[in-house]
C-alpha cells in the first residue's frame, strides 16, 4: 500500500506558482518525495522561492527539502498543528543552489501513523522563465 497523496495547482502564471498537497497516511510515509518539479511547470522555471506556507498536520510532521545532490532542509512543519507562514517581507525562502540542486522541492513525513493527514498549501514565485 501506500499514502494516499494528491497535488492541485491552483495558480500558475509566468511569475507565480500555488500549490496544494495533501496526503492520508496508511502509515507508510513519503521519504524524499519530489512535490514541486521546476521542470513541469508551464512555462518551465529553474527554481522557485517560497512566498507563503500553510499548513494543518494531524498526526505527523512534514519536513521540506531543496533537491541537490545532498538535499538541503528548508523547514519542517510541526505535527498536530495549523498555520501560516509569510516570508514575503524577508524576500521569501530562496532555493539555497547546491552543488546538484535541481530547484526542484521534497517532502518527508516524520512520525506517521495510519490515518495521519497533511494538507499544506504553497506559494512560490518562479524563477529562470521567459521575462522572469
Amino acid at each position: 500500500m501506500a499514502d494516499a497523496v494528491a497535488t492541485q495547482t491552483l495558480l500558475e502564471d509566468r511569475y507565480i506558482l500555488i500549490q496544494k498537497f495533501t496526503n492520508v497516511s496508511d502509515g507508510t510515509g513519503e521519504a524524499a518525495v519530489k512535490k514541486v518539479d521546476v521542470s513541469a511547470l508551464t512555462p518551465a522555471a529553474t527554481r522557485v522561492t517560497i512566498k507563503r506556507i500553510w499548513y494543518s498536520n494531524l498526526g505527523m510532521s512534514v519536513q521540506l527539502f531543496w533537491d541537490a545532490t545532498t538535499d538541503v532542509f528548508i523547514i519542517q512543519l510541526p505535527a498536530d498543528e495549523s498555520g501560516y507562514l509569510d516570508f514575503e517581507k524577508i524576500g521569501g525562502l530562496p532555493n539555497t543552489a547546491a552543488t546538484g540542486y535541481t530547484g526542484d522541492i521534497m517532502f518527508t513525513t516524520v512520525g506517521h501513523t495510519a490515518a495521519d493527514t497533511y494538507t499544506i498549501v504553497l506559494e512560490m514565485k518562479k524563477h529562470g522563465t521567459i521575462s522572469s
